[in-house]
């Protein structure tokens, strides 16, 4: 975490300390007071409905060393009785992103940011793993990934941090590249581009264009490696003006990408692989890796794997140890994650959030696994995507077959449609009774519970609102 005096705390932020304020060491920032820890800056946000200010003096009473305070409002005097060190500021949001910028700068330490519509948080976690094997290394934690995570993030490194990988998300534009200029990465990762956030942003053209922003950050000579499998990206890096010196890689899973893999097999628990490089310096380090197996399901997971290895060998971790690193692996939460139904069946947990480009993945997955009785595809709705939504969602449904998977129930309004869509091929089959739109989770879990058996598979995916892991938790019981 940052240790740093108040005289320090007011330089690196753009602030000024108040002349009747003490100075003190903080250990730590902190923007709750009802969580704050003794010794920590307490820098009160502003938002629609709350103001951070209306708790500084509670902050102080669990022990604040210090605060920022916006320098248009007084000063209130329970503040300067308690000796509490003030440094005003003109918003203390952007302060804290300042403070954040500037101690990123003073740890000098290497960075890799990531963005992308699908693949952040695991992409993110397989590069941790694999720098694990030789720096000692800090990720994002949770969903600090926007303009006040990330900022959070970088303050809780601690000096003794050699690298970090943080991930950046968005909902519009500009807001990657205020992320990429305070972490200012030594390699950016684009994953891929769907259709998350199609409502602010408009197109897939748009959502290209907002997640390019992340070069704008590159330090010079710095790395933008991206999904080469996406045309939209291809394009865009032409248009994307770049800092002196940055290279370009790619990686994907398509021919003609920098980075791509061989000799892929899929199982329900993880991907095994080999590592190709084309050419260069490292092409060497590449194949010591041998044939990892890693602890991620799918084919887009290989393409996020290939990802992190690139990141890693540029960073300079020896090929040899990318296995170690693939072996330590432990993924966030509901990506799926594999477990299993009180019957025996498995059950993969996609349920963390949803768009349509990953949820053809996942149902590429459940086509591609093998030996199993019956495979089952449970959805729920796809949030944010716009004046479309309904077309994509019946998209999806077009796209499930019953040769993809024997079963498909469906939960939420907007799913509705993507019943609907897959409804006349499943007739066509003879499976019409296959297909059921649920407007309660527990009666679609109860549904499926009465004819689930222990050799099936079942994928459950949704938007993160529409907390499709309580159906994985009723399947488990």
């Amino acid at each position: 975490m940052i240790i740093r005096n108040m005289e320090q705390i007011a330089r690196m932020c753009g602030g000024r300390l108040d002349e009747r304020s003490g100075s003190a060491v903080v250990r730590g920032v902190s923007i709750d007071s009802r969580t704050i820890a003794p010794g920590e800056l307490f820098v009160p946000l502003a938002g629609d409905r709350f103001d951070g200010h209306d708790y500084v003096e509670a902050a102080v009473r669990a022990g604040a060393a210090g605060v920022l305070w916006r320098e248009d409002r007084p000063v209130p005097e329970a503040l300067r009785a308690a000796g509490t060190p003030v440094v005003r500021v003109a918003d203390t949001l952007t302060a804290l992103q300042r403070l954040a910028g500037a101690y990123r700068d003073e740890l000098g330490l290497f960075v890799i940011g990531i963005t992308g519509s699908n693949g952040k948080t695991t992409t993110k976690d397989m590069t941790h793993a694999l720098l694990g094997t030789k720096f000692r290394t800090r990720k994002t934690e949770g969903n600090l990934n926007n303009h006040i995570g990330l900022p959070l993030t970088i303050l809780r490194l601690g000096e003794e941090t050699e690298a970090a990988v943080l991930e950046m998300g968005m909902s519009d534009f500009g807001e990657i590249e205020l992320l990429a200029s305070i972490a200012k990465p030594d390699i950016a990762v684009i994953t891929n581009i769907g259709e998350a956030h199609l409502q602010q942003l408009g197109s897939r053209e748009g959502i290209a264009r907002a997640k390019l922003e992340i070069a704008a950050g590159l330090k010079p000579g710095g790395l933008l490696l991206y999904n080469g499998d996406e045309p939209l990206l291809r394009e865009g890096v032409k248009r994307t003006k770049l800092a002196d010196g940055v290279r370009l890689e790619t990686f994907g899973l398509g021919e003609g990408n920098d980075w791509t893999a061989t000799d892929i097999e899929l199982s329900a628990q993880s991907s095994a692989f080999a590592v190709r490089a084309r050419g260069g310096a490292l092409a060497a380090e590449a194949a010591a890796i041998g044939r990892p197996a890693v602890a991620a399901a799918g084919r887009h997971n290989v393409a996020n794997a290939l990802a992190a290895v690139a990141a890693a060998l540029h960073a300079g971790v020896p090929g040899a140890r990318i296995r170690e690193g693939f072996a330590s692996l432990k993924l966030t939460s509901m990506r799926i994650e594999p477990t299993r139904a009180a019957c025996g069946a498995v059950v993969l947990n996609d349920a963390y959030n949803a768009n349509p480009t990953s949820v053809r993945a996942a149902i590429d997955l459940v086509e591609q696994l093998q030996g199993y009785r019956r495979k089952w595809l449970v959805l729920g709705d796809m949030l944010e995507l716009g004046p479309d939504e309904a077309a994509l969602h019946r998209g999806i449904g077009e796209y499930v077959t019953p040769q993809k998977a024997q079963g498909l129930l469906t939960y939420g309004p907007l799913s509705r449609h993507t019943a609907e869509g897959a409804a006349d091929a499943f007739a066509a089959a003879g499976l019409g009774d296959a297909v059921r739109h649920f407007a309660d989770k527990s009666e679609l879990a109860a549904w499926l519970k009465r004819r689930l058996g222990p050799d099936d598979l079942v994928l459950v995916k949704g938007s993160r609102g529409m907390k499709m892991e309580e159906v994985v938790r009723a399947l488990e019981e």
